[in-house]
């Protein structure tokens, strides 16, 4: 590859770097193309998939000034840019590792912190965002049925003790 050529594709690099929410480096070897169409498609669009040369891509992280990533870029690598959700990206290359033995995670970068395999593992086993949501509308839900409930529980028992007051005095006359 040519000076310039080099050039254009570090700058690219950089930019998605910058831009990513997430970062996962996987080795693809052994994987044919199909499968790695069909791992792009899972992926989504918000994300892309793409192989660089690994000198290349210490260059650019670097340059986008993420740290760390130098012994995760050995070897043939993919690199996973995820724009959005970080955890669902790591989870679709969790899956998909889990059926396509070929696909092996390495690790990866998320929120200022470089991971190795066994971390990226624990982020997607963490629950996604709307998961987390959902959980957190139906706590707030329940919640406020309690409080609804224990507002309305005085008043009903202190008009049930005032009816029984009123019962045993009709009794007592």
């Amino acid at each position: 590859m040519k000076r310039p050529e080099k050039e254009a594709v570090i700058a690219e690099l950089t930019d998605k770097f910058r831009n990513a929410d997430a970062i996962y480096l996987t080795e693809y070897r052994g994987l044919t193309v199909p499968q790695i169409s069909d791992l792009r498609e899972k992926l989504g669009r918000d994300t892309s998939y793409a192989v660089a040369k690994n000198t290349l891509a210490r260059i650019a992280a670097k340059e986008a000034g993420i740290e760390g990533l130098d012994e995760l870029l050995a070897g043939p690598t993919a690199i996973t840019f995820v724009n959005g959700d970080a955890i669902a990206g790591a989870k679709v290359l969790r899956d998909f590792a889990k059926k396509n033995k070929a696909l092996i995670v390495k690790g990866g970068f998320y929120d200022g912190t470089v991971y190795d395999a066994e971390g990226t593992k624990q982020l997607a086993d963490l629950k996604s965002r709307p998961e987390l949501l959902s959980e957190m509308a139906g706590a707030i839900k329940g919640t406020m049925s309690k409080a609804a409930y224990l507002f309305t529980a005085l008043p009903t028992k202190a008009v049930r003790t005032i009816d029984a007051l009123r019962e045993k005095q009709e009794k007592a006359a």
